[in-house]
């Protein structure tokens, strides 16, 4: 085991282990009691049941729109990649900054949107026990503020999008 350790430290960097809260038994306790509510309200059928239904609205409701390049999703996983240029897949500059300008805009219309820092893509994580009904206003939402958006250089040009558009949120979500 050390050698695999000591190879791979050399080739990745450091490995980290011993933060203040690993292997603590309390966290650990609270980690079990996790997945035990996790089984006990039967969270994985609903995302086995809602997943594909997920999957089915991204391709549906968003694919089709101008300036996205592709949908994808995996479970209650999903992204969505943004292109300037649809027919040549052609992205946006990045320096313009359009997927956490789009994620502010998001943001502005009540929903929580993280731009993923790989390019112009929207990464999706709704909560596992999100219901059919949530996804489609999850998904209308996001198709709305796309078709709404005006594409133009201008737009991104003069920063005329919500400041909270720079934040990183981890997740989407539905804001009551």
């Amino acid at each position: 085991i050390w050698e695999v350790l000591e190879k791979g430290t050399d080739e990745f960097g450091p490995i980290g282990h011993g933060w203040t809260y690993s292997a603590h038994p309390i966290c650990a306790a609270a980690g079990v009691a996790n997945l035990e509510l996790i089984d006990q309200m039967k969270i994985l059928d609903n995302v086995n049941e809602v997943g594909p239904y997920f999957h089915t609205q991204l391709k549906e409701k968003i694919s089709d729109l101008p300036h996205v390049g592709e949908v994808r999703s995996e479970g209650l996983i999903g992204a969505i990649e943004l292109v300037e240029d649809k027919k040549a897949h052609k992205f946006f500059d990045p320096s313009k900054k359009f997927g956490p300008t789009l994620a502010g805009k998001l943001l502005s219309n009540g929903l929580i949107a993280r731009a993923m820092p790989q390019g112009d893509i929207l990464g999706l994580a709704p909560p596992l026990c999100i219901s059919k009904s949530e996804v489609d206003l999850l998904i209308g939402g996001i198709a709305k503020v796309i078709e709404e958006i005006p594409f133009a250089s201008s737009w991104l040009a003069t920063g005329s999008y919500s400041k909270r558009s720079e934040l990183r949120l981890a997740s989407w979500a539905l804001v009551a």
